[in-house]
C-alpha cells in the first residue's frame, strides 16, 4: 500500500486526524517524521498495515475545520505557532510542575509515585523557554522578513534542540509509565497525567509544524 512508504511527516500534513492515530500507536511524526510508516511501525513493533488502514479511512473523510498549514504563508504559520504553542506551553508547564510537586509530596511513600517528575518538568520548561526565546528573537523575525535563505544556521540549531525535546518526552514517559495513572490515583494525580498527555501532544504537533513545514519551506518561499 502506498501509505506504508510515505514519511510520517507527510502523512501528518496530508491526512486530517493522522496525528491522533500516530499518538495512539506512539509513532513519532515530529522528530522522527522522515521515517516511513513501514519503518516507524516496525521499530515500534506495531502492525503497519493496521495503521495504514486507519489512515486510509481518515483520508476518505472531509477535512472539516482542520487547517492545512502547509498552504499557509510563513507569517501566518509563525503567528499560529506563537499563539497556539508558545503561549500555551508557558501556561501549561508551571501548573504541571505545581501538580507534580503536590503528587510527590503527598504520595512520595508509594512505589509507583513519579519521583523526579517535577524536577524533570522544571528542566523541560527551562529548556523550552530558552528555545522559544531564540525563535521569537532571532529565527522567526528572519523568516517573517523573507530571509529564510540566510537562516540555515539557526534552523539547524533549532532542529537539534527539537531532538532534545523529543528525548525529554521519552524520559517523561519513563517516569510516568507512559503517562498512565496507577490504580487508586487521586484526582490531582489524574489531572496531572491528563495535562501531561496534552503537553506531549501539543509539543509534538509544535515540533512537527516547525520541522516539517516552517523550516522545510524557509529556503523556498518568502513570507
Amino acid at each position: 500500500m502506498e501509505l506504508l512508504d510515505q514519511p510520517l511527516a507527510k502523512l501528518a500534513q496530508r491526512i486530517a486526524g493522522a496525528t491522533r492515530v500516530f499518538h495512539e500507536h506512539q509513532l513519532d511524526f515530529c522528530c522522527g517524521g522522515k521515517h516511513t510508516l513501514r519503518d516507524a511501525a516496525a521499530a515500534r513493533g506495531v502492525d503497519a498495515d493496521a495503521v495504514a488502514a486507519q489512515l486510509a479511512k481518515l483520508a476518505e473523510l472531509p477535512a472539516g475545520d482542520q487547517r492545512d498549514w502547509s498552504a499557509a504563508s510563513t507569517a501566518e504559520l509563525i503567528d499560529h505557532i506563537l499563539t497556539r504553542f508558545h503561549d500555551v506551553h508557558r501556561e501549561q508547564l508551571p501548573e504541571l510542575i505545581r501538580l507534580a510537586r503536590r503528587v510527590e509530596q503527598v504520595h512520595g511513600d508509594r512505589e509507583d509515585c513519579p519521583h523526579g517528575l517535577a524536577d524533570h518538568l522544571e528542566f523541560m520548561f527551562q529548556e523550552l523557554e530558552s528555545h522559544m526565546q531564540k525563535e521569537e528573537q532571532i529565527l522567526f523575525p528572519m523568516l517573517a522578513a523573507g530571509r529564510g535563505m540566510m537562516a540555515g544556521g539557526p534552523i539547524q540549531v533549532m532542529r537539534m534542540e527539537h531532538d532534545e525535546h523529543g528525548e525529554s518526552l521519552r524520559r517523561l514517559a519513563e517516569l510516568t509509565h507512559d503517562i498512565t495513572p496507577p490504580r487508586g490515583a487521586c484526582n490531582t494525580w489524574r489531572a496531572l497525567y491528563l495535562g501531561l498527555r496534552t503537553l506531549r501532544e501539543d509539543l509534538m504537533e509544535h515540533i512537527h509544524l516547525e520541522n516539517n513545514i516552517l523550516f522545510e519551506n524557509a529556503g523556498r518561499t518568502a513570507a
